[in-house]
């Protein structure tokens, strides 16, 4: 069994808390103007016409992105695909395409993305996230030294890439590598980090505000500020807010791409 560290539990109330994965549920905040005025398309039942189009899911912690759109999938009888994973632990804004509008989804996987991360500065694990196996442990930074960290990782950096990830490392996922114990050292990436912000800190545990570039790991800045992720929520994709998020509600295509332009 993975040892995780204490503040994985300490920060049950911290950003991104996990919610009842509940196919049905919907954000409870008020609604973009983009939301209030395109008209929805309306689920099909199983074995109906496909829809097209685009579906804003609040992914709950615990199931995997593929999990979720399997259960799109299943309850519209449409074929589906999501652009841009989360990692199961993670929560927040998941954009899932229905029927022929998954042709379109190159428009959306390259857009940048916004968090908001708890990152536990005393401890690293084997993953990034509180998943994963406690490898280093050491005193935290002082509010001056993570500030001044904060301010370096700004602008354009390069990032090792998590372990735990879908990246190939001699034709195999490193996440597969991982799982078997096979050690794998990992290239960097270039990524742009747009804004990133301190919320809060209480001496251990940091809460961040992080605007970053497609392909780009919050769980690698947590690991570059010597810490990990206990919690991450996606708040948005593109000009797509997670407070528009509702799983009953296809978007028409003319209307999900209209912020693009």
């Amino acid at each position: 069994m993975s040892q995780r560290s204490p503040a994985a539990r300490a920060t049950a109330e911290a950003i991104g808390r996990p919610r009842a994965f509940r196919a049905t549920s919907r954000s409870r905040r008020s609604r973009s103007s983009f939301a209030a005025s395109s008209q929805p398309q309306q689920m099909s039942r199983k074995g109906s016409a496909t829809p097209s189009g685009l579906v804003l899911f609040d992914k709950p912690a615990g199931p995997s992105s593929f999990a979720i759109v399997r259960d799109v999938r299943e309850r519209t009888g449409a074929r589906a695909g999501h652009a841009g994973t989360l990692d199961p632990f993670a929560t927040g804004l998941l954009l899932i395409l229905l029927g022929a509008f998954t042709k379109q989804a190159q428009k959306f996987v390259g857009l940048s993305k916004r968090y908001e991360t708890a990152i536990d500065l005393a401890a690293v694990t084997s993953t990034g996230d509180p998943e994963g196996e406690i490898v280093a442990e050491h005193d935290p930074l002082s509010e001056d030294e993570l500030r001044a960290r904060v301010e370096d990782l700004r602008g354009e950096v390069d990032l090792r890439i998590p372990t735990a990830s879908a990246v190939k490392i001699g034709g195999e996922r490193a996440y597969k590598l991982h799982r078997r114990g096979i050690s794998v050292d990992m290239p960097t990436r270039r990524t742009t980090v747009h804004d990133l912000d301190l919320l809060d800190y209480d001496g251990r545990v940091a809460g961040l505000a992080v605007h970053i570039s497609s392909g780009g790991y919050v769980r690698s800045l947590a690991e570059a500020l010597g810490g990990h992720c206990v919690s991450l929520r996606r708040t948005h994709v593109g000009p797509f807010d997670v407070a528009d998020a509702d799983p009953q509600r296809i978007i028409p295509p003319d209307d999900a791409v209209a912020p693009l332009r």
